[in-house]
């Protein structure tokens, strides 16, 4: 049994090497979600995050009177909804809270973000026992969704220049794909999460697309279980997300794209029918619009209820 843990242990911190998606930090990006509670029937919750971000940094990270700080928070009703024992949809409705601050001045702007709708079909399922009396489960499923463009986006923010970067919006404007997929595998309380989602990404009206995105993560947990109806798991991970450039009527959006890899630490608590948790994440390493834009922590918390 010791033998059995240890590798899964080691498995979740050397083993799940995750590739990934988004210029992070911004209003238009961030889909990282954590550990989804688990629910038969149906589920409804509410999500916080908070991410912040400077602009206009120049070569070696040297600030200027360009350097902006922008701050963006979220207040996320997500639910979600399994038909019979296959079929899974979930979706989100964001309201964003923007601010950018530059030399005193600030900016703000909020409104309803972009809405996203996923389905998603369980590939495989499997729970038994191994090694006489240890439980082993896992699972998979994969989707995918669309974005819809409810976000006000402002071709202003981008200021006609291919050397701006255009972060500051409740939106993208258009109509975006998503292709993604979900692997749990637990061992007795030990368990390692993976999820991967790639945004494909077309043009809106104003003739800027955003650049497709790959994102993934994976996180170890360890559920504790205290009371029968009770459950606390801790939880470490890792994130890496990717971004292609944009584009901007047919020309490469220099200050764009980029990756990051992100560590995280969380925890989530069920109890009977609710649940809720919450997760830090700090960069590691980053290179986003080559070098011009700098992610900073971030901080999301959640709540929700089965039934």
């Amino acid at each position: 049994m010791k033998k059995i843990l240890l590798i899964l242990l080691i498995t979740c911190f050397f083993g799940s090497k995750i590739v990934a998606c988004d210029i992070c930090g911004c209003g238009v990006s961030s889909y990282y979600n954590g550990i989804l509670p688990d629910f038969k029937k149906k589920i409804i919750g509410f999500r916080y995050r908070f991410n912040s971000l400077k602009t206009h940094i120049g070569l070696s990270g040297v600030e200027s009177y360009l350097t902006t700080v922008e701050r963006y928070q979220t207040a996320e009703f997500w639910g979600g909804w399994n038909i019979g024992n296959r079929f899974r949809i979930m979706s989100s409705i964001p309201y964003s809270f923007n601010e950018r601050n530059n030399q005193g001045n600030s900016t703000k702007k909020e409104g309803i973000g972009d809405i996203t709708f996923t389905g998603y079909y369980l590939i495989y399922k499997q729970e038994k026992t191994v090694l006489s009396n240890l439980r082993l489960g896992q699972s998979l499923w994969i989707g995918g969704g669309i974005k819809l463009p409810t976000g006000a986006y402002n071709p202003a923010e981008k200021q006609g220049s291919t050397q701006n970067s255009n972060l500051f919006q409740l939106g993208t404007g258009s109509l975006d794909y998503m292709a993604n997929a979900m692997y749990d595998l637990r061992l007795q309380d030990v368990g390692i999460n993976i999820n991967a989602s790639y945004k494909m990404n077309s043009s809106n009206n104003h003739d800027y697309r955003y650049g497709n995105k790959l994102s993934t993560a994976a996180q170890c947990y360890y559920k504790f279980r205290p009371l029968h109806n009770l459950s606390i798991a801790p939880n470490v991970g890792v994130v890496y997300e990717k971004g292609v450039t944009d584009f901007s009527n047919g020309f490469n959006v220099d200050i764009s794209g980029g990756n990051i890899t992100i560590g995280t630490i969380g925890i989530e608590t069920a109890f009977d029918k609710l649940s809720f948790g919450g997760s830090w994440q700090t960069p590691l390493s980053q290179n986003l619009a080559n070098g011009f834009v700098k992610s900073n922590n971030r901080l999301m918390v959640h709540v929700s209820m089965s039934f």
